[in-house]
């Protein structure tokens, strides 16, 4: 393989995995016809229960991972995706 940019041929191929992270939350119908009377509601009546959970419960995340095949000169240090 060659580079794209200096024409060499001392090229390194690799695989490169990227995760990205988003917090998981409610959907709209939840929000809707649950949540816009229970949050307020357990907030008022619950405030220290509610603020031990809030700290102590672990998050919940969605990950998205995105695998591709990324080429690298070692001459000029131009990297470009196949």
């Amino acid at each position: 393989m060659t580079c794209e940019k200096c024409g060499s041929e001392n090229v390194n191929v690799q695989m490169v995995s990227e995760t990205s992270i988003k917090p998981k939350s409610k959907g709209f119908l939840w929000w809707l016809f649950i949540g816009f009377w229970w949050v307020p509601l357990k907030w008022l009546v619950f405030t220290v229960p509610a603020l031990i959970i809030k700290i102590f419960k672990p998050k919940k995340y969605k990950t998205k991972t995105e695998s591709y095949t990324s080429a690298v000169c070692q001459n000029c240090g131009y990297a470009w995706k196949v």
